[in-house]
């Protein structure tokens, strides 16, 4: 029989939305992705409804957890795509296989949250946003519309992100 007492480990630090490895939790959101699922939401009420910014930014504050979101990046969201949205479509209608009008507004949203990003949110990496856009898709797109936004956000990366693409392809971390 042993009579050593157990090792009893340091309880270990709370990180609020991350498992003990350091990954985001399931469920847990960073201010940024709150912020595009709210841009989203927005983003629909002026290509289905024809709503303008001002009257989406006034409702949309207005939502239940709109205070986790990160609010300035929502607003170059919502402004940014809605100010920009002719100059995105020209980047986005030579990717696409079929008219812009039978895309559904959520992926049509989700690809213009995509373009702005990768041309005016340097700080965040290619790859993480097709992450974040193809997340967004799956969670309020259609079945296979994240797979489509993938690939559409694939073939405008390498033109809006040249630089960034081509170092990760000689890294072998791009394919």
């Amino acid at each position: 029989m042993n009579d050593a007492a157990p090792q009893q480990r340091p309880p270990r630090q709370s990180r609020t939305g991350l498992t003990a490895t350091g990954v985001r939790k399931a469920g847990a959101k960073s201010g940024r992705s709150r912020a595009r699922e709210f841009a989203l939401q927005g983003l629909y009420q002026h290509l289905v409804g024809g709503n303008d910014a001002t009257a989406i930014d006034l409702f949309t504050r207005d939502l239940s957890g709109f205070h986790k979101a990160d609010a300035a990046h929502y607003d170059a969201l919502l402004h940014g795509c809605i100010t920009t949205a002719q100059y995105m479509d020209e980047l986005i209608t030579p990717q696409l296989d079929r008219k812009m009008a039978e895309i559904s507004p959520i992926e049509h949203a989700v690809m213009w949250i995509g373009v702005y990003e990768f041309q005016h949110c340097q700080d965040v990496p290619w790859r993480v946003i097709i992450n974040e856009c193809i997340e967004l898709a799956k969670e309020f797109g259609g079945t296979d519309g994240h797979k489509y936004v993938n690939g559409i956000l694939n073939g405008l990366a390498p033109q809006l992100r040249a630089v960034e693409v081509e170092a990760d392809k000689a890294a072998g971390k791009a394919g």
